[in-house]
């Protein structure tokens, strides 16, 4: 499970959260439309992704061996990983133009993995390279009976820290940026980098508070540039990192549903929280801006409603949705919103080979459609037909879907509120999109 959040706030373990709408579970109408339809076709196609890129070994086997086995592999592949590094080759394989704060060494590992970033158009630009010390690499055991997989990972040494980044570099990193992304990794370096784009409108009068200190340096930078971070757990840092979000996750709660509504509590400046559930799909909370809404929905029991109107024999990734309502969690609050429910593809167990990187996936297909300012109702099934086109080969990135992909055009519902008829959409990513 891991959590998303956009502009402050991104990845937790087990789920990945999205603020949506908010929704009420009577008067449900189905409309569809295809996942990957964009209204709006990029302007803007420059992401910045800040976070860890790794050298990943991968090896598939029968079964996860027992203690003192030895086994054989039968498969086996060396490729980029890292969260980050598979989030912005997705991107740039969808048509954005990424670019990575990260560190690496000047060893084998660390040129095969810029290597790799390049033939991907993915910008290295300002990659720090250490003379001497070791890249991050992980070793990932796949087991093909249980279809799970186990990482081992080395960290890179020395560490990437704020020093290493010259503020020169930071604001040619930023500039033209649409959106930023962070891991939650390299925690020092990412909340330099959040600072600097964090609005302004934050700032207090207080001499001594961080933000009057650098109001000035603020202005000039001319930044305010939205934030997805990836919350996967919870490491040092993070805290401070999502109160600047406007895009978060949370799993701090008794339930998710509580999670969601919690986090938009706390982080007012959050616009949205997603959280994936594997092969379950996702869940998404959106902040309304409507003031007063007619009705009040507990979480739960609309959350239970959304979930009912799934049909199992559907294999391609639904959107369900509520309208905009006051959404109540017990002993938390309320919070005006709309709530989204959406499925996973439901991959047949030939065609099932790695769940390596699924998330980050998800993630690079989101920045996709935060870019493409593509609606929520699109966005989910979207981003989990990338995730599931990912599991289809080994590793993070070997079936990473391009462009022009025709599964990208394959046939979505989404359920709304607001429409009473069922209707289907052929159409795939505009063609105007410059193609990787």
């Amino acid at each position: 499970m891991s959590t998303l959040a956009y502009a402050a706030y991104h990845h937790y373990p087990p789920y990945n959260v999205l603020l949506g709408a908010s929704s009420s579970p009577r008067n449900f109408k189905l409309s569809t439309s295809c996942c990957c339809s964009l209204s709006n076709d990029p302007q803007n196609r420059i992401v910045l992704g800040c976070g860890g890129v790794f050298l990943d070994f991968l090896a598939t086997v029968d079964s996860y061996p027992n203690p003192d086995d030895k086994i054989r592999t039968t498969t086996f592949k060396v490729q980029g990983g890292g969260n980050t590094g598979n989030a912005m080759t997705c991107a740039a394989r969808l048509g954005l133009k990424p670019r990575i704060i990260s560190k690496i060494a000047d060893d084998t590992q660390g040129k095969a993995m810029l290597e790799e970033f390049e033939a991907d158009s993915v910008d290295t630009t300002f990659f720090v390279v250490a003379n001497g010390g070791i890249s991050p690499s992980s070793y990932v055991i796949v087991d093909s009976q249980t279809k799970t997989r186990t990482s081992i990972s080395t960290f890179g040494s020395p560490p990437l820290v704020p020093d290493d980044l010259p503020r020169s570099s930071l604001l040619s990193a930023l500039d033209g940026a649409r959106v930023v992304y962070f891991d939650g990794l390299l925690h020092e370096t990412a909340l330099v980098v959040a600072r600097e784009v964090y609005p302004l409108s934050h700032s207090t009068s207080d001499p001594t508070n961080f933000f009057t200190i650098t109001r000035a340096r603020v202005l000039a930078a001319r930044q305010n540039i939205p934030m997805l971070v990836d919350a996967e757990s919870k490491g040092e840092g993070m805290d401070d990192l999502l109160k600047l979000a406007k895009y978060a996750a949370w799993t701090e709660t008794s339930s998710i549903s509580n999670a969601l509504v919690s986090m938009l509590l706390k982080l007012p400046t959050l616009k949205f929280v997603i959280v994936t559930l594997g092969e379950h799909g996702c869940i998404m909370l959106e902040r309304s801006s409507i003031d007063n809404p007619q009705t009040e929905k507990d979480i739960d029991t609309l959350l239970e409603s959304l979930n009912q109107k799934k049909d199992n024999s559907v294999a391609t990734p639904v959107c369900f949705s509520s309208s905009v309502t006051k959404i109540r969690a017990k002993g938390i609050g309320t919070v005006n919103g709309r709530l989204f429910v959406g499925t996973a593809e439901k991959i047949p167990p030939s065609e099932l080979i790695d769940t390596t990187g699924a998330g980050d996936a998800f993630i690079g297909a989101v920045l996709y459609a935060i870019c493409a300012n593509m609606p929520a109702e699109k966005m989910l099934p979207f981003a989990c037909q990338v995730a599931a086109i990912c599991c289809r080969g080994l590793g993070a990135r070997t079936t990473l879907p391009l462009h022009a992909d025709p599964r990208l055009a394959a046939k979505h519902v989404i359920f709304d509120a607001s429409e009473e008829k069922l209707e289907y959409n052929d159409e795939g990513l505009d063609e105007t999109v410059p193609k990787c």
